[in-house]
């Protein structure tokens, strides 16, 4: 009668080790999406490292994204092109150069969308939930 194995704990176990699978998705789900978009310390277009800007830095515009100077560069003659101008020297500036720049603004709006949704917000409070108070 020793070696019987107990029903209710196997099913427990179970459980328990499901939702710590879960648990451990959520956190990284989590920590991909906060950690790797929101880092002001890397360009958002190629990751390069970067310093912080401050909004006092002079002669400079200000964007929407974090970027390195050749991006940043880049983004502003994108955004000179859309408007019929931009630099005539850059041909490599090219349609297939401006549907990168296209597909990448519309991957950070996708991006945006999906931080801000219902769901994305009910697994950051899960997570908030779950998470030890340090």
């Amino acid at each position: 009668m020793a070696d019987i194995i107990s029903l209710d704990d196997k099913l427990e176990t179970s459980r328990e080790k499901k939702a710590s699978l879960r648990r451990r998705q959520k956190a990284v789900s989590v920590r991909r999406v906060v950690q790797c978009t929101n880092c002001s310390f890397k360009c958002e277009k190629c990751g390069t490292q970067i310093e912080p800007k401050t909004d006092a830095a002079e002669g400079r515009l200000k964007l929407p994204y974090q970027f390195c100077e050749a991006c940043e560069d880049e983004y502003v003659d994108y955004i000179e092109r859309l408007q019929g101008r931009g630099d005539a020297d850059c041909y490599w500036h090219n349609d297939a150069w401006l549907d990168c720049w296209r597909k990448w603004i519309d991957y950070q709006g996708s991006l945006d969308r999906y931080v801000k949704s219902k769901e994305f917000i009910r697994l950051l409070q899960e997570f908030k939930q779950s998470s030890p108070e340090t």
